[in-house]
């Protein structure tokens, strides 16, 4: 009986889900709702017409901030490592927002993580505009890396500068030589 109840607990548990990725570290990797499928998605976007939906409606493309620097911050606020992330973009937006460089944090959170996004901006004390990407940015900027955060840095004609993932202190060093030469071209 012993033996019976063992083999059906050991049928049972092979019918559950994939877990959720882990990663090696103690820092939490979450996927974005991508679907899988083996159909081609079609030509690429120009990174110039990739967009994203400010929360208040309006939407933007990396094309308008030609003449500028550019971080597009991918997050969530479930991410221990994207809070830690949010006050280092908030003081580079500060020290070089005047001079043509723009924050724009991409909520990747889903449906589920959307309604809990005005108190974390407010507890934070985010200042700089917040906004959830259109599917082609996604596919098209982090493919199937589904880890977040996700930083990426633009300079003024709009090409791709730097990709970081995560956030610590080497990130943090990396991602504050890549801005202070974007900005100071």
């Amino acid at each position: 009986m012993i033996i019976l109840a063992a083999s059906i607990l050991v049928v049972a548990s092979g019918c559950r889900p994939a877990a959720a990725p882990v990663s090696i570290s103690d820092r939490p990797v979450e996927p974005y709702r991508m679907p899988r499928t083996s159909i081609p998605a079609g030509p690429p976007k120009p990174t110039a017409e990739l967009s994203w939906k400010i929360f208040d409606g309006e939407m933007e493309t990396i094309g308008d901030f030609e003449g500028k620097v550019l971080v597009l911050d991918f997050w969530a606020t479930y991410c221990p490592p994207c809070i830690e992330e949010i006050p280092h973009l908030r003081e580079l937006q500060g020290k070089y927002g005047d001079r043509g460089f723009q924050v724009i944090g991409l909520h990747v959170g889903g449906d589920e993580d959307r309604p809990k996004v005005p108190a974390f901006k407010e507890r934070l004390s985010i200042d700089y505009p917040l906004a959830t990407p259109e599917d082609a940015l996604i596919y098209q900027l982090l493919g199937d890396d589904s880890r977040i955060p996700q930083t990426l840095v633009f300079d003024r004609k709009g090409e791709l500068v730097v990709k970081l993932v995560s956030y610590d202190e080497e990130v943090k060093r990396r991602l504050d030589e890549a801005v202070e030469k974007a900005v100071n071209q």
